[in-house]
């Protein structure tokens, strides 16, 4: 287990947790761990945040199904310290998982390093990029840097990858 602080706020720290702090604890998830809450599988949780990434540098096209008027609201979470509730539910989810894509854990832990990979090159090269999130909305690269810390923190913990040092 790595022992990693929340903090949203501090930019050196999303920027270990996506060079290395992601992946390192990732590859200590087995194929049978269970989630302390929610419904995903190790898998699952896998294939879920490589989506995320993909999303983040304009690989797959989303809509948002947040009204625009809530928008401004919506992204205030992003800025603020608290973290995604254990048992948040995502309203663009359903309730049972998706089948897997990815043949095995294994191929959806390479997945998502490849996303990884690529997000952190895409917001190095193009800086000023804009990318639809399903629920915020379009994010630049730091509203997009402080969504994956939030997201990737929630599901590390979710399955028990990292413990908190405050």
């Amino acid at each position: 287990m790595i022992v990693l602080r929340f903090d949203v706020n501090d930019s050196a720290l999303r920027r270990t947790f996506f060079d290395h702090l992601l992946l390192d604890a990732v590859a200590g998830l087995g194929s049978n761990d269970q989630p302390r809450w929610g419904a995903m599988s190790a898998q699952h949780m896998l294939e879920h945040l490589q989506w995320a990434f993909a999303c983040s540098t304009g690989s797959l096209d989303v809509t948002c199904a947040t009204p625009s008027h809530l928008l401004e609201r919506a992204k205030r979470f992003l800025r603020d310290h608290r973290q995604t509730p254990h048992l948040f539910r995502n309203p663009l989810l359903e309730e049972v998982p998706p089948p897997f894509r990815y043949d095995d854990l294994d191929g959806a832990r390479r997945a998502l390093q490849q996303e990884v990979t690529a997000f952190v090159r895409h917001f190095i090269e193009a800086p000023d990029s804009v990318h639809m999130h399903p629920l915020f909305g379009p994010l630049d690269a730091e509203e997009w840097h402080r969504a994956h810390f939030k997201h990737g923190f929630h599901h590390l913990l979710q399955f028990g990858l990292v413990g908190e040092n405050s």
